[in-house]
């Protein structure tokens, strides 16, 4: 091969490769912003990203999925999106490329991946039927017609015959591929597609209009049974202690939910039925609220809270009494001789919560919420309505966005994440948590104060005590005690001196019961052992 001739093919090789990239993501961007586009008039639910990400979620062992708690937090999700747009992107690329050769197999790639982005909206528990499969199918449809008009335009045969300077060389005369022609279609492809996605996202957004406006228009009925005051000494004025309050926008948020459930409370419907029903019962939102409301302060723990982490939080919830509901349908606990002894509380997005019907019905708050912190739930937490029930785990107790209650047993059927490996009981463990000062600070010499949380929800906390290095347990002083369902501020000044030094603490709960020292990761019911902090006094 001459030097004119590796000149003149390596560039047009590799520009016709970048060419055929640009192809495939355009017509990988078209594909989504029209399946997006559909998604309006089906649900948003079914889009393809939502659905392949539940469809991943569904089947991430329970390793991973607290893995990817731990080390990306509330923002799991996002990460997850944006591996699944990054996969789609690079075989977005590769059909592009593979285009260049072969058409119709590219064409075809393309509408197998539609498939799989239909049948994971199928799969999903939610599932609406084969209507949920549209937005992934008329997407695929899209973007294999993008895909193969603009490799057509690339497509050398079709073009003129056209190669001006090669004549003079003694090369053969190539035929040109259509460069107008393709950069009409690619601004067409790229118009087109930007005007579906914005489109689609603007009607995504307003199809929740109706469930913000049931929000907005929503004034809570003052609790028959109020919150008692909080003891004025419940609340440590310490810099870099947590408030004994957690605000909603801080509160914590662990769930399956790609996309956030927004429900109109107009038309929401709760309906209690299964083992051991005798009266079932389906109610509208408003005929909950024309029951007893009840508001309490509790504190809620997620069981991929690992020892010290910041998987709780404390609210005033008001809501209705899931036991006096459950008594007027003529459930009884099994202490009582009731056939149910598994609560399962389904999700508008189709996950499921089991809990213990001895626990919902053994006199403790657990309850409907309605409110948290003084306002209706944050679409966020699970409006209109969700279950708090104090002294469990989220996992089986917390069910946001709640719409389903049947009465069954736990031989009888697995929730989604005992389904997965996690417990079917899951009695929230006592712990304590140091807030200040922070791992690897470094104080000033002389008093430094220690402070932090500690909880044991149902029990309640009666002692804690820190450690430094491998010295005494030394008592710190409790603040007030709200009630046996909320966590406990402590505080512990210490003369600090020069030098690393490893500060650890624990907790003594209501019924005695001594904090472990001993590590335990959180699979399957929750981590156990002993918080502690390395700092550096300077």
């Amino acid at each position: 091969m001459t030097n004119l001739e590796k000149k003149r093919r390596i560039p047009r090789s590799w520009t016709r490769s970048v060419l055929g990239a640009l192809s495939g993501v355009l017509a990988g961007s078209a594909a989504l912003a029209v399946a997006q586009l559909v998604s309006v008039w089906v649900r948003p639910e079914a889009g393809p990203v939502v659905a392949v990400g539940g469809a991943a979620i569904d089947r991430t062992p329970a390793m991973a999925k607290d893995w990817a708690v731990r080390n990306f937090g509330t923002d799991d999700k996002l990460v997850l999106e944006f591996g699944i747009l990054s996969v789609l992107a690079v075989l977005a690329v590769s059909l592009g490329v593979l285009s260049l050769r072969h058409r119709w197999s590219a064409v075809v790639g393309l509408l197998l991946f539609g498939l799989v982005g239909a049948a994971a909206a199928l799969g999903r528990p939610d599932s609406t039927g084969l209507r949920d499969a549209l937005p992934s199918a008329t997407g695929a449809l899209a973007g294999a017609g993008v895909l193969f008009l603009l490799a057509g335009r690339l497509d050398a045969r079709g073009g003129a015959a056209a190669d001006p300077d090669a004549a003079g060389h003694g090369l053969p005369r190539r035929p040109e591929w259509d460069r107008r022609g393709f950069l009409l279609a690619t601004s067409a492809a790229a118009a087109a597609s930007a005007g579906a996605a914005v489109l689609g996202r603007t009607l995504n957004g307003a199809s929740g209009h109706d469930a913000v406006a049931s929000r907005d228009g929503l004034v809570l009925p003052a609790p028959g049974s109020p919150a008692p005051p909080v003891p004025a000494g419940a609340q440590l004025r310490i810099p870099g202690a947590s408030s004994f309050l957690t605000p909603a926008k801080d509160f914590y948020r662990v769930d399956t939910a790609l996309v956030v459930p927004k429900v109109d409370a107009r038309t929401w419907r709760l309906r209690v039925h299964g083992l051991g029903v005798a009266r079932p019962v389906t109610l509208s939102f408003d005929e909950l609220l024309r029951r007893e409301l009840v508001e309490r302060d509790i504190t809620l723990t997620c069981v991929s809270n690992e020892v010290g982490g910041p998987y709780v939080g404390n609210a005033r919830w008001i809501g209705v009494r899931l036991a006096d509901l459950l008594a007027d349908c003529g459930v009884e606990p099994p202490a009582r001789g009731g056939p149910a002894d598994q609560l399962v509380a389904r999700s508008v997005d189709g996950m499921t919560i089991g809990s213990p019907v001895e626990d919902v019905m053994d006199g403790r708050d657990a309850l409907l919420a309605v409110g948290m912190n003084g306002e209706p739930l944050p679409f966020a937490h699970g409006f209109p309505v969700r279950m708090v029930v104090p002294g469990l785990y989220g996992y089986v107790s917390a069910c946001k966005w709640i719409e389903d209650i049947e009465l069954t047993t736990f031989d009888a059927y697995d929730p989604y994440w005992v389904a997965r490996g996690w417990s079917r009981r899951a009695p929230v463990k006592t712990q304590a948590r140091i807030d200040t000062p922070r791992p690897f600070a470094r104080p000033a010499s002389g008093t430094v104060m220690v402070a932090g949380v500690a909880w044991a929800q149902h029990r309640g906390i009666d002692k804690v005590e820190v450690r430094v290095d491998d010295g005494p347990w030394r008592e710190a002083r409790l603040a007030a005690e709200d009630s046996r369902d909320t966590w406990r501020q402590w505080s512990l000044p210490w003369q600090a001196t020069r030098g690393g030094h490893t500060l650890t603490v624990r907790a003594t709960d209501g019924a005695g019961a001594v904090q472990t020292e001993k590590r335990t990761r959180t699979l399957p019911d929750g981590a156990d052992g002993r918080h502690s902090v390395v700092v550096t006094v300077d």
